[in-house]
């Protein structure tokens, strides 16, 4: 056979299975790129995450305050740059370190734990700096109202824990609120402040 035979030979061979084994990567390309930008579902470790509020007393001290308990997950999607979150907080689990305070605070005066028992965020819009979460816009809803809240983020970060082996994402968020926005208005007439600072310590477990 001459050279030329072989060559028109080669060039006259069917192609098919080659375009078939393009085709077959170009859909499994595609596929993994639908995979990688599904949401990561992230749900709440509760002893790492708490939400701890802070008032100014009479304009000198700083007093402090948490809530134990905390329940919820998170969705990130980070190549979509999109997210959700659902936060339940129990105020029932209210600790300022002093009992008869904390049983003020679960009182009509302010939180009203016996018709309220709980208080919930829903993050709708997440806010990346690359890989970082730094912001998270959403609705707070307290005392059976709810208003627009935004929190700041803080040193968001994602590790393998190694005692729990498990992918764990988390960081400090912070907001200001106004406390009558929600219809808690007790002392402000004494001059106790409407401005609350609520900082959340959050950390959640990669399922």
């Amino acid at each position: 056979m001459t050279s030329r035979s072989a060559y028109r030979e080669v060039m006259d061979t069917p192609r098919q299975p080659v375009v078939v084994l393009s085709r077959a990567l170009d859909q499994a390309g595609d596929a993994l790129a639908a995979v990688q930008a599904e949401p990561v579902r992230y749900e709440i470790e509760p002893t790492h995450t708490f939400v701890t509020f802070e008032v100014v007393h009479f304009q000198t001290s700083t007093l402090r305050g948490r809530f134990d308990k905390v329940d919820g997950f998170v969705e990130l999607d980070r190549k979509a740059g999109t997210g959700n979150a659902e936060i339940t907080i129990d105020m029932g689990s209210i600790n300022s370190g002093t009992p008869d305070f904390d049983a003020h605070l679960k009182s009509p005066d302010f939180f009203d734990i016996a018709k309220t028992p709980t208080a919930r965020f829903v993050g709708k819009k997440f806010g990346l700096d690359g890989d970082k979460l730094t912001s998270v816009e959403g609705e707070l809803t307290l005392l059976g109202k709810t208003m627009p809240v935004t929190l700041k983020g803080d040193r968001f970060n994602c590790y393998d824990q190694p005692v729990l082996k498990v992918h764990v994402c988390g960081g400090d968020f912070e907001t200001t609120i106004e406390r009558s926005q929600w219809g808690m208005n007790w002392g402000l007439d004494m001059g106790i402040p409407d401005e609350v600072r609520l900082v959340i310590q959050i950390e959640a477990i990669q399922k």
